[in-house]
């Protein structure tokens, strides 16, 4: 879950931000947004968190390569209601929720991470607890 959620999301909930996410993915995938923010750019759709009451949706979203996240943000922004409309003719809902972008921030999280475990001090950690114990068993001869 992400840092302000109360509670873990409900099936419809999981079920629908999935369902919105594949067309999410089709729609940018055919290139059928005609923006020059999106122009040669290749969107990846990691994850679509739908609102409890079903009526928001937060689509996580990061340029192929994370370039120019702030234009590529900008340019979905300008295209929601038309991806809406597109949306509506590929998903079966009664009420197709509204649509917001952000970058999703999980790759630079995990980069961050991978970095920690890099630096000398938690690597000298980890390195004790990879190592076998000495069971004494070396030097026998028998």
């Amino acid at each position: 879950m992400r840092k302000g959620d109360a509670k873990a999301p409900s099936q419809r909930q999981l079920r629908v931000g999935e369902e919105v996410r594949h067309t999410l993915a089709w729609i940018l995938e055919r290139g059928e947004i005609h923006d020059p923010g999106l122009a040669g750019v290749a969107v990846t759709v990691t994850e679509v968190r739908i609102s409890p009451d079903l009526r928001n949706a937060t689509a996580y979203v990061m340029p192929l390569g994370g370039d120019d996240v702030p234009g590529v943000l900008e340019a979905l922004h300008r295209a929601a209601p038309f991806v809406r409309r597109l949306m509506a003719k590929k998903i079966k809902l009664r009420r197709l929720p509204n649509l917001q972008f952000e970058a999703d921030q999980t790759f630079e999280e995990a980069g961050r991470i991978e970095d920690l475990l890099k630096t000398p001090p938690v690597a000298r950690d980890l390195g004790k607890d990879d190592a076998t114990p000495d069971t004494g068993d070396a030097g026998d001869g028998a």
